[in-house]
């Protein structure tokens, strides 16, 4: 993992770091859409993504890295859990990667591979998680004390909880899932008619702007 605060990586006329990111993707590769958008509009003037990785070969986030001249590489599910992390962690050094974000990746890494690169990996979570990723529940800004959603099926389970309110948070990855500290957050009301597609959809829309805050607060 190159070290983005070294000068010595910056060429002389320029002042700024260039982050280089790892962007991992299971889906649709809206939110690396959003990353992608941001950086050309200048909004992450000192971004690039190096390269992306998907562990589905017909992962739509792996033909949006392609249009836009991205690295990409696909690992499939048929490789173990140690075979996928080392050659991750082979890739993250040979493409210079800064900071690893894991944009509806899903799959799960060991504490071992975890642990080697402390604060440069970040999740985004379709739930709220506490500032410090820790405890059973969450209160919202309304005051209202929901139940914490770690794990898979979030949106479904926080509509079966009845729960007026629900949202996505970006946080640091640790061994413990969906526990690392919060980086950023934003709430999502929950409509009396909604489905989990419904209700999903409207959480994406707000993932694609905390994705975009999260990487712009970790590369200024």
């Amino acid at each position: 993992m190159r070290n983005s605060t070294s000068s010595a990586s910056v060429p002389r006329e320029t002042s700024k770091i260039i982050h280089r990111l790892a962007v991992l993707v299971s889906g649709s590769g809206s939110n690396l859409q959003a990353l992608i958008d941001a950086i050309g509009s200048g909004e992450l003037p000192n971004v690039e993504i190096a390269l992306v990785v998907s562990n589905k070969a017909n992962a739509v986030g792996l033909q949006r890295a392609l249009t836009h001249k991205i690295p990409s590489l696909y690992l499939p599910w048929s490789m173990t859990r140690p075979e996928v992390e080392a050659k991750l962690a082979t890739l993250f050094p040979l493409f210079q990667v800064d900071l690893i974000v894991l944009a509806g990746w899903m799959r799960i890494f060991t504490s071992d591979f975890i642990t080697q690169y402390p604060q440069c990996i970040i999740n985004l979570h379709p739930a709220l998680l506490p500032d410090d990723g820790q405890g059973n529940t969450f209160t919202t800004q309304d005051g209202s004390v929901i139940p914490i959603f770690r794990g898979l099926h979030v949106v479904q389970r926080a509509l079966d909880a009845g729960i007026k309110v629900t949202g996505s948070t970006v946080h640091y990855v640790t061994p413990e899932v969906d526990a690392g500290p919060m980086i950023c957050r934003a709430e999502v009301p929950i409509e009396d008619n909604d489905t989990e597609e419904m209700l999903h959809e409207r959480i994406k829309q707000v993932e694609h702007e905390l994705i975009v805050q999260a990487v712009r607060e970790l590369t200024d």
